[in-house]
């Protein structure tokens, strides 16, 4: 592999927490490695990334090409050519990727303005971006979450590139393949080796949406139904037209025609819209979303008492209506702060609360016996001392938060 050194941008955990941002159920094939580098092959290369409070850093591993050595050999070290740094488009890549246009401090504090269930949530889960995949890994990745959890989609999703996507190189002995063309998919021998890696019915749904799309489409069509003013990386921006209640009418079109592909229901074709099609408003509507439109929403009653067609569209509808354009992206907030594997930052928060409760329960009966008893005070301070020592170690030793299962994504 020919590695580029690692390179760096200024952006807060505010502005994107990459633990939360990639394993939220968005995408499902990136990994992260014991020093918590997160890696992924994408667009050719081998992209990873880590951060820390201030930065966020990258680096790109490409393939190497085949070039004749020097005569004689040269004696000189390896390096990166300025030519090399030049063709490097990583960083750009970076940006597009996740998305990092948009202030997020400012989105927050417009969604959290209009709804005080988001306020509540939104502080525990700074850095939520949503991504901009491209729009047939997406389709790919949620046509496998029917009916599934995020550990088994990324097992497919790996076992699916592993054997019909290009390797484009190790790393710690590691293959890393890159997604497959839809062509790759569109064999008659594909269904049924699917079947034997585990994909169960999805196999079927994969197979035949690969056959429509390589055969029956015109090139590019995926890609045309996307936002225009999220395009492709590289291609100009555009108006994507006048926001309505049940969304733009490009919005609209797109859904209407990813229904027409095999394993994709409305949830399905939200989530492709929203995170693989630039369409902000899509707001998938699942099962776990559902449960927290009944919890938090005042849904579940009257006409909405199950989740049907009508109640789905509703659903998008309040949402868009309290969040607007970027509704999807603030339901993507509140949906990983409802997953069971961040559910750690919402415990652990209610028990420093009630420490804290307790500490100034703790100071007031001091405070009040330092006032009854003047005549004492030193002996008084010397207690305070003892029983603050004692309490420290109780905070310490809370017992761990037990780790539960992760909620199964289903569609509908």
């Amino acid at each position: 592999m020919r590695k580029m050194p690692w390179r760096k941008l200024p952006v807060s955990l505010t502005e994107l927490c990459l633990d939360t941002t990639l394993r939220c159920g968005q995408s499902f094939r990136w990994r992260k490695s014991e020093d918590n580098i997160w890696s992924c092959a994408l667009h050719g290369r081998i992209l990873s990334l880590r951060q820390d409070s201030t930065q966020l850093h990258y680096r790109a591993a490409f393939p190497e090409t085949c070039i004749a050595p020097p005569t004689p050999p040269s004696s000189a070290p390896p390096s990166t050519s300025d030519h090399q740094l030049e063709e490097d488009d990583t960083e750009d890549l970076v940006r597009h990727y996740l998305n990092l246009g948009p202030s997020l401090t400012e989105l927050y504090e417009q969604w959290s303005s209009a709804d005080l269930n988001f306020k509540k949530k939104a502080p525990k889960f700074t850095g939520v971006r949503n991504l901009k995949q491209d729009a047939w890994e997406a389709l790919i990745g949620f046509i496998c979450s029917s009916n599934n959890n995020i550990i088994r989609i990324s097992q497919m999703m790996e076992k699916l590139c592993n054997h019909y996507g290009p390797c484009i190189g190790y790393m710690d002995s590691k293959p890393f393949h890159d997604m497959p063309k839809p062509s790759d998919l569109a064999h008659p021998s594909v269904e049924s080796h699917l079947r034997l890696l585990g994909f169960g019915y999805r196999a079927k749904y994969i197979y035949q949406t690969a056959v429509m799309i390589a055969n029956e489409h015109e090139p590019g069509w995926l890609d045309s139904l996307r936002n225009p003013e999220s395009p492709v990386r590289g291609c100009k921006i555009s108006s994507a037209g006048k926001m309505r209640p049940e969304g733009r009418e490009g919005y609209r079109t797109a859904h209407a025609e990813l229904l027409a592909l095999q394993g994709v229901g409305p949830k399905v074709a939200d989530c492709v819209c929203l995170m693989g099609l630039g369409w902000g408003e899509a707001v998938p509507v699942d099962t776990h979303v559902w449960q927290i439109a009944q919890r938090d929403y005042q849904f579940g009653k009257g006409k909405h008492r199950s989740l049907t067609q009508t109640t789905y569209d509703a659903i998008g509808n309040h949402f868009r209506s309290l969040w607007g354009q970027e509704a999807g992206w603030a339901h993507t907030v509140l949906f990983a702060a409802d997953l069971r594997a961040f559910s750690e930052r919402l415990t652990a928060t209610a028990e420093v609360l009630a420490v804290k409760k307790e500490e100034e329960k703790h100071d007031s009966r001091i405070e009040a016996h330092i006032d009854a008893r003047e005549d004492v005070k030193s002996e008084i301070k010397l207690e305070v001392q003892d029983k603050k020592r004692l309490f420290v170690p109780e905070e310490i030793t809370q017992a761990p938060v037990p780790k539960r299962r992760r909620r199964v994504l289903s569609s509908i």
